[in-house]
């Protein structure tokens, strides 16, 4: 293989989205408790958590908490925690809105609560029901879009890499299935998953938290999701959330909050997953679900990173994905039982330096659409890399310098080359000349003592 990105990051170069898609049709907040997918009993006890949690309250707070509009929505729910004597009025925020008014838990409230509280302590956004979810997966999937040879070069236009495995990439991020990338470590194997993440580009609506059967999935995870700016919705644009179908109401509205705009998601777990992390995780004490890494990824890319270092064998981790791989779905199970169809609309990539004749069997690779193997780079190629990181770095490159460096610390030891040697060993250069107060150059003592602190002695 051919190239190492973070050390050109270094020199100011950033990877960008590049793809041109649209962002899906924009989910407009609900007009009616209706229009929510959610029943009146469910919004009751979300309302009454949050009023409880907080003291003391105003309306607009619950909205910003819930993501509900205060009309049609929280008014009518707020009238019947008022009917029911669950919670009272303590005057207002120095207005007679009725957003304004500040709401606390009444002593029947307080009865009632620790009953809700068994069941379920999620007190956030209210979530959006699992079939809306499903919709919004199959509006936004992955594989609607197209990158093209333009596309892969311009994405890979600031590091080194031969129009052969260019060749390789396009087709790969097409496929919108599965990867696997082996070969020797520091060659850029996470760095390619990265780069075809950046390159399919576009933009994802991720719900705060999805609903089945009364039951709170968890999916928006500000780790691996990253917000952007939502563009500013017209009522041609076609509503989502509990109004799927019909045309929006005469006038402007607003989009559904319940809804988070994303970049494409790029989930990344390495030796640390388990299998557990691949089913819904419940947590027993707010009986509240957090979903797994794969549905977390949907419209995006999960990269397994270190294949065949987890903690669980690799046969069993390659188990667990035939069904998905083959059908495009997955199954989870809730405490009850329950079993759930979700989407599974992942690019999964599998990276590893070990010998995939180690890992996996014929049955498995023949479900994988595409094996690219990211082998070390020529001597061509590394030249280029040193000469891009020693620009982005500020160290006067020169041929002879690296001359000596491939001659006595690979040629002479018989090293292979690594796309991420240049960038580490400028580093130590830097840090050396640094210590003594000289510039950075490329001299014989600097690389000597660059690759004395950096190589562990062979033999």
């Amino acid at each position: 293989m051919n190239f190492q990105l973070r050390e050109l990051s270094s020199a100011g170069q950033t990877t960008t989205p590049l793809a041109t898609n649209a962002a899906p049709a924009t989910p407009f907040e609900p007009n009616s408790i209706a229009e929510t997918g959610l029943g009146m009993g469910f919004l009751n006890d979300l309302v009454l958590k949050v009023i409880y949690f907080n003291g003391n309250i105003p309306a607009q707070k619950i909205g910003e908490v819930t993501k509900l509009p205060f009309f049609g929505v929280l008014d009518k729910v707020l009238d019947y925690l008022k009917l029911e004597e669950y919670v009272d009025i303590m005057g207002s925020q120095g207005s007679l809105n009725e957003r304004a008014f500040q709401y606390v838990t009444a002593a029947k409230g307080r009865s009632k609560i620790n009953e809700i509280l068994d069941r379920s302590q999620y007190a956030g956004p209210a979530p959006v029901p699992l079939h809306e979810y499903i919709a919004m997966c199959k509006q936004q999937a992955i594989g609607e879009l197209i990158v093209d040879t333009a596309t892969v070069k311009q994405a890979f236009s600031h590091i080194v890499v031969n129009e052969r495995m260019l060749d390789k990439i396009g087709p790969a991020a097409n496929s919108a299935r599965s990867l696997f990338l082996y070969g020797p470590p520091g060659n850029g194997k996470t760095t390619i998953a990265e780069g075809i993440a950046n390159m399919l580009g576009g933009a994802v609506f991720i719900p705060y938290a999805v609903e089945v059967d009364g039951q709170v999935i968890k999916v928006f995870d500000p780790l691996n999701h990253k917000p952007i700016e939502q563009p500013v919705a017209t009522e041609s644009a076609a509503p989502l959330s509990g109004a799927f179908g019909q045309s929006p109401q005469s006038g402007p509205r607003q989009p559904d909050r319940r809804w988070v705009l994303c970049k494409r998601p790029q989930v990344v777990v390495g030796g640390e997953l388990i299998l557990q992390q691949l089913e819904l995780i419940f947590d027993p004490i707010s009986k509240v679900y957090e979903a797994p890494y794969q549905l977390k990824s949907n419209g995006g890319l999960f990269l397994i990173d270190d294949f065949g270092r987890q903690q669980c064998r690799p046969q069993d981790l390659l188990n667990r994905w035939i069904v998905p791989l083959e059908k495009k779905i997955d199954y989870l199970a809730l405490q009850t039982g329950k079993k759930l169809e979700v989407p599974f609309d992942v690019l999964i990539v599998f990276s590893t330096n070990l010998n995939p004749k180690d890992l996996v069997d014929d049955a498995f690779l023949r479900r994988i659409r595409h094996k690219i193997e990211v082998s070390n780079p020529s001597p061509d190629e590394f030249r280029e890399i040193f000469r891009r990181v020693c620009k982005g770095k500020n160290i006067p490159y020169n041929d002879e310098g690296l001359r000596y460096l491939i001659q006595e610390h690979y040629l002479k030891v018989r090293r292979d080359l690594r796309a991420c040697h240049p960038r580490d060993l400028c580093d130590q250069i830097l840090d050396e000349a640094k210590y003594r107060g000289i510039a950075p150059t490329m001299t014989k003592d600097l690389i000597e003592r660059a690759c004395e602190a950096y190589f562990v002695k062979l033999g």
